[in-house]
């Protein structure tokens, strides 16, 4: 069970310290950050009973990684980001955004990872590390920047649906194709993770420069 327990939230772990501490300007207070990646292990269940309700009314599989898939979990992880932390005066820099939607969507990648090791064994542990568990940290990623950027540009309405669509888009293009089968899944999913991560490593990128554009001109966050 231990062998089990470290192969599933490993991964979630590194992954997490690694957001964590690219921050280059004020790292943020560790108790949020484990309470949001503790948010987000609950979330699971929740969101578990709501896709098999969904599951059950839609009969075409594209159609079930779409919505009861990548929809249902990006909108939970959005509502509990936005509603527990997203005003809090902590969030008070455009890169905050990203750690604690990575904290929340880690917390969420581990638990299903450990339901799903439970139920499948360790033998897979390596590729869930490589797909679902980085996945959901890269569309957190884009999600946390689109966060930062509502919060501190003019235009939140705008970024708040950003902070929702891209991710959700994302997250549905990974669904489809892990549902795809044969030569479609393995010429598609390495390459787009590739394209994930240099869009997740970007996004990080872009977040301190805004900062550093703040700090270093006294002018308010970009509005680009």
């Amino acid at each position: 069970m231990f062998s089990l327990i470290t192969a599933a939230i490993a991964p979630g772990i590194a992954l997490l310290s690694y957001f964590y501490l690219k921050d280059k300007y004020e790292m943020e207070p560790l108790r949020l950050v484990v309470r949001q990646f503790i948010f987000g292990v609950l979330l699971v269940f929740p969101i578990v009973v709501l896709q098999r309700v969904f599951s059950s009314w839609l009969t075409f599989p594209y159609l079930d990684a779409i919505l009861a898939g990548a929809l249902l979990e990006e909108f939970f992880k959005w509502f509990i980001i936005y509603y527990t932390v997203f005003t809090h005066v902590e969030f008070d820099e455009p890169y905050d955004g990203i750690v604690y939607a990575v904290a929340v969507s880690l917390g969420f990648a581990s638990m299903e990872n450990f339901i799903y090791l439970l139920n499948n064994g360790l033998s897979i542990a390596w590729i869930r590390a490589f797909l679902p568990v980085s996945g959901h940290a890269l569309f957190a990623v884009v999600m946390g920047y689109y966060l930062g950027k509502a919060k501190f540009t003019t235009r939140k309405k705008k970024f708040l649906l950003l902070s929702l669509l891209y991710p959700f888009i994302l997250h549905s293009m990974f669904n489809l194709i892990l549902t795809s089968n044969g030569i479609w899944y393995i010429s598609l999913i390495i390459p787009f993770m590739f394209v994930l991560w240099w869009i997740g490593l970007r996004r990080v990128k872009m977040a301190h420069h805004m900062v550093y554009h703040a700090n270093s001109k006294n002018m308010g966050f970009g509005q680009d």
